[in-house]
């Protein structure tokens, strides 16, 4: 799972024109030889008058919509977008962690969220590539009656030579000497469409960052985006994925940004860090 493009500039300077406005001075009289005509503080006051009945109105408007206990009704929070459903909620993130992965999700849907993104981050991470290290995160991620198959499948996958051969990794799982391997996924969303008291399905959209960074790389860091579909029960007091379905989707159209060398790719894979995530 990456973060943020910045708005186009508009052309034309402020205001669309990119032309300067001259107030001139008012004569004393009328240029005609005419009299002094006063309707122009008649307009005053009818400005004056007209202001004052709009902000009157906003004001009623403002009251009638709040509740007797001074917060916005019932009606204000159901016509809120459903985006509104990601915003942060104010929750601190959980302070446990086993292996380095953060555990200890509340039991609602909160917790069912942070833990499948954070989950989504420690199977994507390089550690999967570490027989024991992988053998903790799957330990620690999956409930325990699927974990050992999950495991299984897993040694067999990332132990295959044709497999690391492909990425560019040496057979131990390693890179080559003078290269830097990155695999790391950074959430973007995290969607329930289903919940009960034992049991979720989460929907995580991500995008990830995979390949080698260095000079004799053949197979650069890319970007990807997917989403997965994790299922989730209770157990243990704790949230631990069962099921899984991944799908590529959604994909933003790339930006026309060059590419950053070898070296400064490497240099940001080893000086930034990853997040725990929770809502």
């Amino acid at each position: 799972m990456s973060l943020g493009d910045e708005h186009d500039a508009t052309t034309g300077g402020y205001g669309g024109s990119g032309q300067t406005r001259t107030r001139l001075p008012e004569p004393s009289g009328d240029p005609y030889g005419g009299a002094h005509r006063p309707g122009r503080r008649s307009s005053s006051r009818s400005l004056v008058t007209v202001v004052a009945v709009v902000v009157l109105l906003i004001a009623a408007i403002a009251f009638a919509n709040r509740g007797t206990d001074g917060t916005p009704s019932d009606t204000t929070t159901a016509n809120k977008p459903k985006a509104a459903a990601t915003a942060p909620t104010g929750t601190k993130p959980v302070q446990s962690k086993t292996w380095g992965i953060p555990t200890g999700f509340a039991h609602d849907q909160q917790g069912v969220q942070s833990a499948a993104a954070n989950y989504s981050v420690a199977l994507a991470s390089t550690d999967m590539f570490d027989p024991s290290r992988r053998h903790d995160i799957v330990n620690t991620v999956y409930a325990p009656e699927v974990a050992p198959a999950r495991q299984a499948a897993l040694d067999n996958a990332y132990s295959d030579e044709k497999f690391l051969t492909n990425i560019g990794l040496q057979k131990d799982g390693t890179a080559p000497t003078g290269q830097t391997f990155v695999s790391r996924v950074i959430p973007v969303g995290t969607k329930v469409t289903a919940f009960t008291s034992d049991a979720a399905t989460v929907e995580v959209w991500y995008t990830s960052l995979f390949g080698l960074s260095g000079e004799a790389s053949t197979n650069p860091v890319s970007e990807s985006w997917y989403t997965t579909t994790y299922q989730l029960k209770w157990t243990a007091n704790d949230w631990k994925i069962t099921d899984f379905q991944q799908k590529d989707c959604p994909v933003p159209v790339g930006r026309d940004q060059q590419a950053s060398s070898a070296d400064d790719m490497t240099k940001a894979i080893q000086e930034y860090g990853g997040f725990t995530y929770a809502r």
